[in-house]
């Protein structure tokens, strides 16, 4: 899973991927119960991605010492979308990629909802 989010983070836009430089992607099994409450979640089964880090709109040259930017991938939610739905996992993987680098641009989930639907 790992790989595929690399491609997908690596089929990003230049102009998009030139400012995801400092994001480090992250694959785990399930979301820790702070990375569940941080979204209000309390089923580790609902959570199949998170970013966490200071959107680039909310960031201050004054600023310094923070951990990296961090997309969260999580693999057994993933998977049981996959099994639910059909979707091949390549594409699963990548909405969620471009989901979370969403909000490293500062897009909220309903922007993000609104944009895919204007694209459908």
């Amino acid at each position: 899973m790992q790989m595929m989010a690399e491609a997908a983070f690596a089929g990003l836009p230049a102009e998009f991927r030139s400012q995801l430089s400092d994001v480090v992607l992250e694959v785990e099994d399930f979301a820790t119960p702070e990375q569940l409450e941080s979204v209000d979640l309390d089923d580790r089964w609902q959570l199949s991605g998170l970013y966490q880090g200071e959107p680039l709109p909310d960031r201050s040259i004054w600023e310094s010492g923070r951990m990296p930017p961090r997309i969260w991938l999580f693999r057994e939610p993933l998977i049981a979308e996959w099994r639910a739905t059909g979707v091949r996992m390549e594409d699963l993987v990548r909405h969620v990629v471009v989901h979370e680098a969403g909000h490293h641009f500062g897009f909220s989930d309903e922007d993000m909802h609104r944009l895919e639907d204007q694209a459908d």
